[in-house]
């Protein structure tokens, strides 16, 4: 088979087998909808809570532009497919959050279990879910059943680590228990919790999840490059790799990647490529949460953006204070506005 092929995720036919993972604070849909444009054949949403669902009404008022929370379950114009990532501990609590998300018409939902960070982890939900796999089976169950009742069967897929610690490397029994349980796909990212973003990813989890789990498994960790996508399709025969950090102001990676596993080379970016991607994902942004806001939000993405490139500390000591779309414009060089 080749590198680069078609991944069925239950119900879900996708043409290709690259993805953009749910990224807090990034993978928003204006981002979202720049990696659509350079090739990504599916995108989540930022990891959203299913308690802040079920305490705040609004959630499933899909029209409510006042609620900044909903924002996040917001499809992109050009995203035809999308997952939704819901985290939580509470199996019925997930299940009616799932429910809720009916009017969104999500392709897939995604269960959370591998966010590290101590406020998700504190409340038993995210890679703490790792730490009882039959529990994380129910919260399955729950949000499969769910499905089933309120989204038409869209298929529901585990986002996981490799396990809590060194200690406790338990990925293998949590993606059989998650499939038993009805999980369409298993996304590994080969890090246990303690390792955080530290360390290296061990990809041979992600090639042990692959030969002995039904359902298709998604490779993360370690993914900065089209090269690294290509090894780890070859190292781990994983069906689909998912970029997080390595899209991060480099959306060009996913027909980078593609062009790479179609012909044995692709072509990068240059700088002015860069600047007019992030400028277009700035507009994008501005329609969503203002001007000033974006342009605030804009600066970390910048910061991503303009890496490795001529000058580049020059242009994000510059654009860090930028505080309208006009000083953009005016620092990035950008003569006409992209259409959005």
């Amino acid at each position: 088979m080749h590198l680069y092929h078609s991944v069925q995720i239950g119900t879900l036919s996708l043409e290709g087998n690259i993805f953009l993972a749910p990224v807090a604070g990034y993978s928003d849909r204006a981002f979202r909808s720049i990696c659509v444009e350079q090739g990504a054949n599916f995108t989540f949403t930022e990891l959203v809570s299913s308690e802040a669902m079920i305490r705040n009404p609004a959630w499933s008022d899909k029209h409510n532009e006042k609620n900044p929370t909903a924002a996040l379950l917001r499809r992109a114009d050009n995203e035809a497919r999308y997952g939704v990532q819901l985290f939580g501990a509470n199996p019925e609590v997930m299940g009616k959050a799932a429910a809720m998300l009916a009017p969104w018409k999500p392709s897939v939902v995604d269960i959370n279990a591998g966010c590290p960070v101590a406020k998700v982890v504190k409340t038993g939900a995210g890679s703490a879910l790792m730490k009882n796999p039959a529990h994380l089976g129910r919260i399955v169950e729950a949000v499969v059943n769910s499905s089933q009742a309120h989204l038409g069967n869209v298929p529901v897929t585990v986002k996981m680590r490799s396990g809590w610690d060194a200690k406790s490397i338990n990925c293998r029994e949590c993606a059989r228990i998650a499939v038993e349980a009805g999980a369409a796909m298993i996304t590994l990212h080969s890090r246990t919790r303690s390792q955080m973003y530290s360390g290296k990813s061990d990809w041979a989890h992600i090639a042990d999840l692959a030969v002995r789990t039904p359902a298709p498994v998604a490779g993360s960790g370690d993914l900065f490059s089209p090269e690294d996508a290509k090894r780890m399709l070859e190292e781990t025969k994983c069906a689909a790799v998912m970029f997080a950090r390595g899209a991060m102001g480099d959306p060009f990676i996913f027909a980078a990647t593609r062009e790479l596993l179609a012909t044995g080379f692709y072509t990068a970016p240059d700088g002015a490529q860069r600047n007019a991607a992030g400028f277009r994902q700035l507009l994008l942004l501005s329609a969503d949460i203002g001007e000033s806001a974006a342009c605030r939000e804009m600066r970390k993405h910048f910061c991503a953006y303009s890496r490795g490139m001529t000058r580049g500390a020059e242009l994000r000591n510059r654009l860090v204070h930028a505080e309208t779309i006009a000083e953009y414009e005016r620092i990035l060089g950008i003569e006409n506005k992209p259409l959005l």
